[in-house]
C-alpha cells in the first residue's frame, strides 16, 4: 500500500458478527533488484481497496527494513485501514463501519528463491454500527494482537506459490490466502488464488485468478477477482486492486 488508507472486515454476519482478517490480500511480490540508484530501497509503500458482496474496504500501509529490502533482518509493517458492511441481528439489517490500526514488527528470511516475513504486534479496532446493536461483541474500540506472515516462492523462473496468513485476538478473526501464479511475457504473474477468512461466527471462502506485479514506471499493479460464498449461503463476485512502490 502506497498512501495511509484503509483495509480490513470481511461481509459479516450472525448475532454477534466478527470482522474477517484484513491482511490476507498482501501477498506482497519480494524485490529483486534496487529500481535507480545506487542505494539499498528500505520503504515499500503500498494500497488497495477490496469490494464484494455487501462490502468493501480501502487499505493502505508501509514495509520499513533499515537494512535493506533485499537484506534478511528486521522488517517493520505498519497498516490502516476502513471498511463498511452489513450483517443481519435477527430480522434487523445493519450497516457496520470498521477502523483499523496495526504496528507490526517482523522478520525477513530469504534463501534462494524462497522468502517469508513474519510479524507480530498490536491491533486496534473501531466498529459502529446503525442501527446500533448492543449484542455485537466488537461494538466499541479494542485493543490485541496481531500475528502473520507472507511466503513467495520461485520454484522455477516462470512459476511463483504465495501465501499469506495473519490473526488477530479481536474477535479471534483470521486470514488464509494461496496463489499459484506463471510469468507472463515478463511483464507480472498470472494464475489461481483461493482464500478463507472469517471468525468463530463468521466464513468466507474465495476462489478466483490474479494478476500480481504488474509493473508501470516505479509502481506494481495486482489485481484479482472471482467467485465468493460465506456461511449464511450467501454468494457473488469480488474484485480486489492493489499498488506498491518501494524507495
Amino acid at each position: 500500500m502506497r498512501a495511509f488508507c484503509v483495509t480490513a472486515a470481511a461481509l459479516l454476519c450472525g448475532g454477534s458478527p466478527i470482522a474477517a482478517d484484513p491482511l490476507n490480500d498482501l501477498l506482497l511480490p519480494p524485490a529483486s533488484a534496487l529500481s535507480g540508484g545506487a542505494y539499498p530501497e528500505k520503504f515499500l509503500y503500498f494500497s488497495g481497496f477490496d469490494l464484494w458482496r455487501s462490502g468493501g474496504s480501502f487499505y493502505g500501509g508501509l514495509q520499513w527494513a533499515p537494512g535493506g529490502l533485499n537484506q534478511d533482518g528486521f522488517t517493520l509493517k505498519l497498516l490502516l485501514a476502513q471498511s463498511s458492511y452489513r450483517y443481519l441481528a435477527g430480522s434487523t439489517n445493519i450497516r457496520g463501519t470498521g477502523l483499523l490500526g496495526a504496528v507490526l514488527p517482523g522478520w525477513r528470511i530469504k534463501r534462494g528463491a524462497f522468502e517469508i516475513k513474519v510479524f507480530a504486534g498490536p491491533d486496534v479496532q473501531n466498529h459502529r454500527y446503525s442501527p446500533d446493536d448492543p449484542g455485537n461483541g466488537l461494538r466499541g474500540t479494542h485493543v490485541g494482537l496481531r500475528v502473520g506472515a507472507d511466503l513467495w516462492w520461485e520454484p522455477t523462473a516462470t512459476m511463483m506459490l504465495a501465501s499469506s496468513i495473519s490473526g488477530s485476538t479481536i474477535g479471534n478473526s483470521f486470514g488464509v490466502r494461496g496463489a499459484a501464479g506463471w510469468r507472463v511475457m515478463d511483464r507480472f504473474w498470472a494464475g489461481p488464488e483461493m482464500e478463507t477468512s472469517g471468525d468463530v461466527v463468521y466464513r468466507q471462502y474465495r476462489i478466483g485468478a490474479h494478476l500480481t506485479s504488474f509493473k508501470m514506471s516505479a509502481f506494481e499493479w495486482s489485481l484479482g477477482a472471482g467467485y465468493v460464498q460465506d456461511n449464511s449461503h450467501r454468494s457473488g463476485v469480488y474484485g480486489r486492486i492493489s499498488v506498491l512502490t518501494r524507495r
